[in-house]
């Protein structure tokens, strides 16, 4: 007869009114094994875009707890922050002029309200809630590699570092590769990785790189996957990127 059956957590799900976005908002958190409120250990946190338990929030937090095991020693423990998403492309996305993108995408182009609810709600959030030592990093994949890319680009400080996979670059006619990224001794390091994903996306990641490195980034890591595509690539690369970056 089976017994002691119970729920099996790694985390905890809060909700939240943002005043920012004017919705209330679904956070995942991956909290370390030995993480106790009463504890002094504190922990770096790694916000993750596309966050859902039905995204990629419990691979990623696999990874994490996977990479922090003391044998193996690939990154420290660490707190996973999932941003659930509500609409990813009104997100993810900053205004574009290419009649395309807004037909395909009619809600989107409203990527600064979207990171300024991440920089003036939530991370203040997760900092008074959770016990964090000031290190941040973000990871996104798709439209989330392009946030990940117009944060680093325009807010640089907002995270230490930053994991971009297979960022959706093309939007807006590539307009964001034309910007100068208002960098200055941060992040500590950045890590872009793409797959075999056609030429517009490999291209794209390939500029991104050559244009960090440019500025004499010391920390900029490039990683091509010629076996994963789109829809493969993300576990491997965070995997890479935690071996490269920590």
């Amino acid at each position: 007869m089976v017994q002691g059956v119970k729920p099996f957590a790694i985390g905890e799900t809060f909700q939240f009114e943002s005043s920012t976005l004017k919705e209330h908002r679904t956070i995942n958190v991956y909290l370390p094994l030995d993480y106790h409120p009463d504890s002094v250990q504190t922990y770096p946190v790694i916000y993750l875009l596309d966050g859902s338990a039905d995204e990629d929030f419990i691979h990623v937090s696999g990874l994490v707890q996977f990479g922090s095991f003391p044998w193996i020693n690939q990154l420290p423990p660490s707190i996973v922050v999932g941003i659930s998403n509500i609409d990813r492309r009104r997100d993810f996305t900053f205004p574009t002029r290419n009649s395309k993108d807004k037909a395909n995408n009619p809600t989107s182009g409203s990527s600064s309200k979207f990171i300024q609810f991440l920089e003036t709600e939530l991370q203040p959030l997760v900092k008074e809630r959770y016990k964090t030592n000031g290190t941040k990093t973000i990871i996104g994949q798709s439209l989330g590699g392009l946030l990940a890319t117009e944060i680093l680009f325009k807010k640089p400080d907002m995270f230490d570092h930053y994991i971009i996979v297979s960022p959706s670059l093309w939007w807006d006619d590539e307009s964001l590769l034309n910007l100068k990224p208002e960098i200055n001794g941060k992040p500590e390091s950045i890590f872009i990785a793409v797959g075999k994903e056609g030429k517009v996306m490999e291209r794209t990641a390939r500029s991104l790189f050559e244009k960090l490195k440019a500025l004499n980034q010391p920390k900029v890591y490039f990683q091509y996957f010629p076996k994963q595509d789109h829809g493969d690539m993300l576990h491997l690369a965070v995997y890479a990127a935690f071996e490269k970056l920590f």
